[in-house]
């Protein structure tokens, strides 16, 4: 009987697919890195032939770099400490306490992910910038204050705003192992005399201590990674950490210097792979706190009594500030001509003319129409490319397959703009340089996991006798993939494919090194407003860009029901 490249096990007719995914994702995940070290050791752009380490005595005897590193490191310890902070907070009181609303609460927390970063980044500037931020200018007028009180342009503020940002991530890695914790463990300190805060720090957090460290180390690398605080924030402040000042050596000034910017890059790449390596060890050894098991486990829940209402009031605050207040401080500038507090005269100059200008600006109309496609047809090709890959980790069990999957997941310690330049070193020497190609290769190889992940869980949950048996009864490789696999695949396709187009729409970091004249997306144009003050016509563009994930997940979503109730795996 012929055996297709859909049979589960390992075999002559499957080394091809896999030898092929090894090379294709090797390129995208190694090829970018190898081109940075050589970079960081070439005079230039094409003179791969004369190796030098002048870019790295240039780039670390600079007498501004100790200070950029001291930023970097003062910026990601203090915005991961602060994460870390409210995320445990935020889910001990949703998983250990009463408090009410919280079925709301677990889907407020997914909502921030939706909105681009930088757009984030410039409500926090038009509200706390020294001039004329909105809640400064308010300050000012209520209590007669002759400066503002407040400055975002300092580290305080980066920390305050990258903190903001990566909450949904801690949440996300600390709520399941909150939830999972056995309440016996506090109940028998109790009992042995001690008081709460006692049995909180010498029982509870070293319990929990992986899932804190991970959450802690996860948000030290994506900060690291980060640059629409660094930018939006930092650059104006003058406060660079590493992000920043390789967009400085890239994108700033007449001879960018991208030999200097690989050599730097090099640096937050190794901390960034060695982060990555520590937070996987310690998920990998987290089995070894395991406190649920199959007796005697309960969930408790703490009665909050009468500190439930003020919780419940500090909890609805920094939601308010978390989700709410970006999306209304850029509507409201939006309609403005510019930035004013609320009152008579604000409601009295509102228009639509930044909409309109917005929409009559040419650069503006392309790069909508460039995130749109990268958007939309990148997922498409992302997504196919992660259901082979997907396939592969899950029904081929071999040593190349597990080297596939550590390759697939290797862009996860990748900071985009780092990355960007090994890209950049690689698509010079091609004809794609400067097109949106490389753009959207750089893409799927930095998102790839985004797709991979929902795919590879929901595989797992398919035994592969449904494969098999379809084999039996005589359908090929497409019958099976058609009719068996992808209707069972179509939740994990459509969370995959929202994953990475909502990505692509709003990515920043790897688009300012790689987009030229002519390929520009909607992130790298509103950085442009933002670096030009035309916060007006920055807000029109941010909103169009938040209504535009949100229709693609809306979309996306609507797809999945539609695609279930053919397959009749939901009722109608």
């Amino acid at each position: 009987m012929r055996k297709s490249f859909l049979s589960p096990g390992t075999g002559e007719n499957r080394r091809p697919l896999t030898f092929g995914l090894l090379v294709l994702v090797g390129g995208l995940t190694v090829c970018p890195v190898v081109l940075l070290l050589l970079g960081s050791l070439t005079e230039g752009l094409g003179a791969f032939g004369r190796l030098t380490l002048a870019k790295y005595r240039a780039a670390y005897a600079d007498p501004g770099f100790a200070a950029i590193l001291y930023n970097t490191f003062v910026f990601t310890v203090g915005s991961a400490t602060v994460c870390t902070a409210l995320a445990f907070f935020l889910a001990y009181l949703n998983t250990r306490t009463n408090l009410p609303g919280k079925v709301l609460f677990r889907i407020l927390s997914v909502v921030p992910m939706m909105i681009p970063h930088i757009l984030f980044c410039v409500s926090w500037v038009l509200l706390l910038n020294p001039s004329n931020g909105l809640l400064n200018l308010l300050l000012r007028e209520a209590l007669g204050l002759s400066a503002s009180p407040f400055n975002i342009y300092t580290l305080p503020g980066m920390i305050l705003v990258e903190a903001l940002l990566d909450l949904p991530i801690a949440y996300l890695v600390l709520a399941p192992a909150l939830s999972a914790f056995d309440a016996t463990l506090e109940e028998s300190s109790h009992v042995c005399g001690a008081s709460r805060w006692h049995t909180f720090f010498r029982v509870t957090l070293p319990v929990l201590r992986p899932a804190v460290l991970a959450a802690f180390i996860l948000v030290i690398v994506r900060s690291l990674a980060s640059f629409a605080v660094p930018s939006v924030i930092g650059i104006p402040g003058r406060i660079y950490v590493l992000a920043s000042h390789i967009y400085r050596l890239v994108a700033t000034g007449f001879s960018p210097d991208y030999g200097q910017a690989a050599a730097v890059g090099t640096s937050a790449l190794a901390a960034s792979i060695v982060l990555v390596v520590l937070y996987r060890r310690l998920t990998a050894s987290s089995e070894r706190f395991v406190t649920v098991s199959g007796r005697g486990y309960r969930p408790a829940i703490i009665e909050l009594k009468r500190a439930k209402i003020p919780l419940l009031a500090v909890v609805g605050l920094l939601c308010f500030v978390w989700i709410v207040l970006p999306v209304l401080v850029l509507g409201y500038v939006s309609l403005l001509p510019y930035s004013m507090i609320p009152g008579e005269k604000a409601f009295a100059l509102m228009s639509l003319k930044n909409w309109r200008l917005v929409l009559a600006d040419p650069i503006s109309r392309l790069s909508l129409r460039n995130s749109l496609l990268l958007g939309i047809g990148g997922a498409v090709l992302g997504m196919v490319l992660s259901f082979f890959v997907s396939w592969v980790i899950v029904r081929v069990r071999s040593t190349a397959a597990g080297i596939l999957e550590s390759l697939s997941f290797l862009s996860f310690s990748f900071p985009g703009i780092v990355i960007g330049v090994g890209f950049l070193w690689f698509f010079v020497l091609t004809p794609l340089y400067g097109t949106l190609w490389a753009l959207l290769i750089g893409y799927i190889a930095t998102y790839l996991p985004y797709g991979i992940r929902p795919l590879t869980s929901a595989l797992v949950q398919i035994h592969s006798h449904l494969e098999e048996s379809s084999r039996v009864c005589g359908a090929g490789p497409l019958t099976t993939l058609r009719r068996i696999v992808f209707p069972l695949l179509v939740p994990g396709i459509v969370s995959g494919w929202i994953l990475m187009a909502t990505m692509f729409v709003r990515e920043l970091s790897l688009s300012v090194v790689l987009s030229r004249p002519g390929t520009e997306v909607l992130a790298v144009q509103i950085l442009r407003f933002s670096e030009d003050g035309l916060w007006g016509r920055l807000a029109a563009l941010g909103i169009v860009m938040i209504l535009i994930s949100t229709a693609l997940v809306v979309i996306a979503g609507l797809f999945g029901r539609r695609s279930l109730r053919a397959f009749g795996l939901e009722a109608s």
